[in-house]
């Protein structure tokens, strides 16, 4: 058998596909990054040789925040244009604009006849992305799908600082004053929500079909919140979360022609 390898190196969590040679999914790994990628790029290639992954006949590419940290990758793609590639074949469609909320940022990328056609990217500040959410969810003292939950209970706060250090600090004033999670939780949830409706702004997504992929694919109330912010209908599934993994494994299939 062959083996197609993408491993996607997020700045949270990093992400590996394994292809065979009818591009079907035969293995998934999902594991923090921690602080070193060049040990998480060994730990995977350590769990992959138990899976029995082939060596001699794998080809790999990397992608991600780390992706310079995986040495037996044969190629490494930007991310920008692997979320492009994952997102159109999961979704099944050469036209579509992603909504790719990850751990350090957001990425917005349109994507016509299978070609990335335009992009936009937060800037340096971490608002509106996973890292934000898992901030004010511990804050809260709740983990990120229990903070989605409640905000779908919530509802009559905003968090107007855009910055994550001054958004935590008054997600506390809130607290000290007795607002309630759920209120708290809305207000966190329509802030990422607005966020990512600034940047899409400057596309114009009513032409393409949308889907949501990164790590808050799996927060059902967070995807129906873009969808009535944005107006459009927004797709999502679980293995959305892998859409960079799954476009460095076509990539590598690639590299074999």
């Amino acid at each position: 058998m062959k083996y197609n390898i993408g491993i996607d190196i997020g700045s949270t969590c990093a992400k590996t596909i394994v292809l065979n040679e009818t591009k079907e999914i035969i293995h998934r790994l999902l594991q923090p990054t921690g602080w070193s990628s060049v040990e998480t790029a060994g730990a995977i290639r350590e769990k992959l040789t138990e899976l029995g992954v082939d060596w001699d006949n794998a080809a790999v590419v990397a992608t991600g925040y780390g992706r310079i940290s995986v040495p037996y990758a044969d190629k490494c793609v930007t991310e920008i244009t692997c979320h492009g590639r994952g997102a159109c074949h999961i979704f099944g469609s050469d036209n579509l604009a992603v909504i790719d909320i990850g751990g350090q940022d957001t990425k917005l990328i349109c994507v016509e006849d299978g070609m990335v056609k335009d992009f936009i990217m937060n800037d340096k500040c971490s608002a509106g992305t996973g890292k934000f959410l898992e901030i004010m969810a511990n804050t809260l003292a709740v983990s990120p799908a229990q903070l989605c939950e409640l905000a779908e209970k919530g509802g009559g706060v905003s968090i107007s600082s855009m910055c994550t250090v001054f958004a935590e600090s008054e997600v506390i004033s809130l607290i000290g004053r007795g607002e309630s999670k759920e209120n708290i939780a809305f207000g966190v949830v329509d802030s990422i929500v607005k966020k990512v409706a600034t940047q899409a702004g400057r596309l114009n997504l009513q032409d393409f079909k949308v889907c949501l992929t990164g790590g808050l694919c799996d927060f059902p109330y967070l995807r129906q919140r873009l969808e009535k912010t944005l107006n459009v209908p927004v797709d999502a599934c679980p293995d959305a979360r892998y859409a960079g993994a799954i476009g460095a494994a076509l990539s590598a299939a690639a590299v074999r022609k």
